[in-house]
């Protein structure tokens, strides 16, 4: 039985003053560990490339713009890939 394992990819983009934004990434890998990875690129595309080198795969994604005033986005990517030489009987 083939067994996945699951991450999350986030980008956020903050008003960091009248005209400027902030946009940050940060992953969180199937051991709970979460990591800042924007320095490592400055686009979606980019980190999700990087993550399909490394085997994972997008499965689903979503967006929310979390006030009235639209000053913060959240959008979330999750990603899959196959847990390899898993243990059939867990």
């Amino acid at each position: 039985m083939l067994r996945w394992e699951y991450a999350l990819l986030v980008r956020r983009r903050e008003a960091s003053g009248p005209s400027e934004w902030r946009l940050s990434y940060t992953w969180y890998s199937p051991d709970g560990t979460r990591q800042d990875v924007s320095a490592l690129g400055d686009t979606a595309i980019s980190h999700l490339n990087r993550a399909g080198d490394r085997g994972w795969e997008l499965v689903s994604t979503e967006e929310d713009v979390n006030n009235l005033e639209g000053t913060t986005e959240v959008h979330r990517y999750y990603l899959k890939r196959p847990i390899p030489n898993a243990d059939p009987n867990l």
